[in-house]
């Protein structure tokens, strides 16, 4: 194989990290580059292609071309985390209106609305699911920039790609994706219009809850391209070689491991509907969730993560993810095991979450087992 994402499907150029054989050794595993400096030729000239770590890395370059192979990208860029991923995407665009998702990632959210506005940029927050909502915020304030996270966290609220690129492109905006939690196996925004997709790689990307990472990728390397590059190199935000070469590894298994876990999770989905202790079950594969027809349209799969709302409000949440005992407790996404959290104690008083709610994460145990952990959990929070 080589570079080229075709004829080979993403899931063969992922499971190959591209086909590349170390020449030396003729290693099948990418060597591991940590050099941060490297050797001028005799005329000064550096026609390696690297001259110093902060801006680039060899290994980083490699995890780089198969997230774009991946996304169908043209070009892809690692940051330290995904936070510096989106943010450096919106300081490298010149002050001006900004179009978001009201339901996103808490912690860029609370960026957007205090930091954004230090850079010139003024937030209008909108339910991107609803495309009329979409349309007349484009109308009234003719932003540069609609950056969507769909689904978006943690109410998985469906926003629909290729409308909203259509909506944004006709008023001479750029559309951005936050994409994690669909994961290029199940959504490719690219192909579906927007011109930026983002990820947290520190979720399903890696998928063993051991990185913290970054990634975009591009449609065309334009100007806009040229300075995200710019301020990742300026500012120091590259992602270390090691995290990149902890991030190829997963990105080896991404294919199988999100569709067992979305299998699992659309399982124990709809088994939690019908339980006693669950007021709503929040997942877009159910056909239930108002935003279901849009996913099926856009989304390949539905994802591993779930939200409900248990019956008894925040206190029978809050003793729920107390009671379990195969769920972690914690914070995070898209790993091998099975996180479940109390969103808004995390998020505070100006999230959208409701209060009686629990994020899931389905992981790679069995969903029996994971079933069996949260149906006693709630059981025992309705009856203590």
């Amino acid at each position: 194989m080589n570079d080229t994402p075709r004829p080979y499907s993403p899931r063969t150029l992922a499971a190959q990290a591209l086909g590349r054989i170390e020449p030396h050794t003729k290693a099948v595993v990418p060597p591991l580059h940590v050099s941060t400096t490297y050797l001028r030729d005799p005329d000064n000239a550096y026609r390696s292609g690297f001259a110093y770590g902060r801006p680039d890395n060899e290994t980083v370059r490699h995890a780089e071309s198969i997230v774009a192979a991946l996304e169908g990208a043209k070009a892809a860029l690692l940051f330290g985390a995904g936070m510096a991923a989106a943010t450096a995407a919106i300081m490298a665009l010149p002050p001006g209106r900004i179009i978001a998702s009201q339901v996103m990632y808490w912690a860029l959210r609370d960026w957007l609305v205090r930091e954004a506005p230090r850079f010139g940029h003024s937030v209008d927050l909108v339910d991107t699911s609803d495309l009329d909502a979409v349309q007349a915020a484009v109308r009234r304030d003719r932003p540069a920039l609609v950056w969507v996270e769909t689904p978006g966290n943690p109410l998985w609220t469906i926003s629909d790609i290729a409308a909203i690129a259509a909506i944004a492109h006709a008023a001479g905006a750029r559309l951005a994706v936050d994409s994690t939690v669909a994961t290029p196996v199940f959504t490719q925004p690219l192909a579906l219009g927007a011109d930026l997709v983002m990820h947290s790689a520190s979720k399903y990307l890696t998928g063993h809850s051991d990185v913290i990472a970054g990634a975009l990728a591009v449609a065309v390397e334009d100007e806009w391209w040229s300075r995200i590059a710019a301020l990742r190199a300026r500012h120091g935000m590259i992602l270390g070689p090691f995290e990149a070469w902890l991030l190829m590894r997963g990105l080896r298994t991404l294919d199988v491991r999100v569709r067992t876990q979305s299998a699992s999770a659309a399982a124990i989905a709809a088994r939690l509907v019908e339980h006693p202790a669950v007021a709503d079950v929040l997942y877009p594969g159910l056909p239930g969730h108002p935003g279901h027809a849009v996913a099926a349209a856009q989304m390949t799969g539905f994802g591993a993560m779930a939200s409900i709302r248990v019956s008894g409000g925040e206190n029978a949440a809050i003793a729920t993810a107390a009671a379990v005992h195969l769920w972690k407790r914690a914070t995070s996404l898209g790993g091998v095991e099975s996180l479940i959290e109390h969103r808004a104690s995390i998020e505070g008083p100006a999230s959208p979450c409701p209060p009686d709610l629990l994020r899931l994460s389905v992981g790679l145990e069995h969903p029996d087992d994971l079933y069996a952990d949260l149906d006693s959990a709630l059981r025992a929070a309705q009856n203590p």
